[in-house]
């Protein structure tokens, strides 16, 4: 199981806009999730998080303004390489403008207008959560196919994403 992150860059109080990326290459090719990926040795949750979305889609943030929001394991029968615990934060802050990369197109959408047909299945489930204030805890099984979730849980959470 490894370690990961994900964050979503939000505009308005509450939330009206989400910034996505469409995955263009490799892992979750096609399907729009926010940005993060793998923690470096010797860095924090925090610090992958900056750094994914600097390099994702040229934002800088401070940690200051980032909120972690959940902590989600996801295991995909027969692809354990794929299997990975991962830190969501949200922000709000950030310096610059969204860019395209190799890997990801940022688009801007709604929040009443996320598009969970192009995403994750297990996005549904635990992402409104979050954008309404929750801070919470999931567990998602994915099928051998790797797209079909098989079975996923998802609590209230008061940890921490360095734990």
């Amino acid at each position: 199981m490894r370690d990961a992150t994900l964050c979503f860059p939000l505009r308005g109080e509450p939330p009206t806009e989400i910034l996505l990326g469409f995955k263009k290459v490799r892992f979750g090719a096609g399907k729009y999730n926010g940005f993060g990926g793998k923690i470096e040795p010797g860095e924090t949750m925090a610090e992958a998080a900056i750094r994914e979305v600097r390099e994702e889609v040229g934002l800088e943030i401070l940690p200051e303004h980032l909120r972690p929001m959940a902590r989600l394991t996801f295991v995909f029968q027969g692809r354990p390489e794929w299997n990975h615990d991962v830190c969501v934060f949200l922000t709000t802050e950030w310096a610059g403008s969204p860019v395209e990369g190799e890997e990801m197109t940022p688009r801007w959408f709604p929040v009443r207008e996320i598009p969970f047909d192009r995403m994750w299945q297990d996005d549904v489930l635990w992402l409104p959560l979050v954008l309404n204030g929750w801070r919470v805890r999931g567990h998602f099984t994915f099928a051998t196919d790797g797209e079909t979730l098989l079975s996923w849980r998802v609590e209230r959470w008061e940890g921490d994403c360095d734990d």
